[in-house]
């Protein structure tokens, strides 16, 4: 026997066995167990971030007991089984793959993106182009993959010169909008009106919501992540910090009693020890 279909009938084996026999593994439920996915999946991602490939066998591997043992407890009620899982994620495979498994040529991975949001609209009947984004997905990943969807249907920018033109525009809107909140919350001789303040705040945090959105967009269209992005330049910023602190202990202090000099001095230090 392939010894990929060995192990994973050897996992199946163990999750039927430990859901009869355990007294956690057999109480557990769809919901009861979606919180721990979740965090194994961030466990997933950091691994990722980090290059390491070590951690990451092992998050896979945790998040495929996940799998088969939703499976399990699914197929108990008679709504579907493991096999039924692996069925229908391999016809969506065939479905959306025509270049590979029908007679559609494509040129690049670009065409194969674009096909593919089409497939799912044409074939699966999805009701919205933006129909497959979770509302709950942390807002810059939402945003790519929203701009992303609306891509593969051809509602794009022609180039990325038009996408950094609507950045420098957003950017220029979300300036006004500063220069009038000046205005308006620091009027000459006079205390500035409640709601003027709350709609001042309000235009602001959209201007700034725009030009995050426009430049997220700028950054797919060069095959950047913001999500990704983002997260590799905050673990940056920890390490670098946390640097700075070990300084200022070894100096006997804490880093809120440091001069702004001598933080500036240990971050540029930690940009050749950290290595980022």
């Amino acid at each position: 026997m392939d010894k990929r279909l060995q192990a994973f009938e050897r996992l199946l084996n163990i999750v039927d066995e430990v859901r009869a026999k355990c007294p956690w593994d057999s109480i557990q439920t769809i919901e009861s167990i979606r919180h721990l996915t979740i965090e194994e999946t961030y466990e997933l991602s950091e691994a990722i971030l980090a290059s390491d490939l070590k951690e990451v066998k092992k998050e896979l591997g945790d998040l495929m007991l996940h799998i088969a043992l939703y499976s399990k407890i699914a197929d108990e009620k008679g709504a579907f089984d493991i096999a039924d899982v692996l069925d229908g994620i391999s016809e969506k495979m065939i479905v959306r793959h025509p270049h590979i498994f029908g007679n559609e040529r494509v040129e690049n991975a670009e065409q194969v993106s674009q096909n593919w949001e089409k497939i799912k609209l044409e074939k699966e009947h999805n009701r919205s182009v933006l129909g497959g984004v979770p509302e709950g997905l942390p807002a810059l990943l939402k945003a790519y993959r929203m701009q992303q969807k609306a891509a593969g249907v051809g509602f794009e920018w022609s180039d990325a010169t038009d996408a950094w033109q609507k950045v420098e525009e957003e950017k220029l809107e979300f300036f006004e909008e500063l220069k009038t909140k000046n205005e308006v919350l620091n009027p000459k001789g006079e205390e500035p009106k409640t709601d003027d303040r709350k709609l001042t705040t309000e235009n602001i945090e959209n201007e700034f919501g725009d030009l995050l959105f426009a430049l997220i967009n700028f950054g797919r269209m060069h095959g950047l992540n913001a999500e990704d992005a983002l997260d590799k330049t905050n673990r940056k910023f920890r390490q670098r910090i946390n640097h700075v602190e070990q300084k200022a202990r070894e100096n006997g202090v804490g880093i809120q009693n440091l001069t702004k000099d001598e933080m500036k001095a240990f971050w540029n230090e930690a940009k050749e020890v950290v290595g980022v």
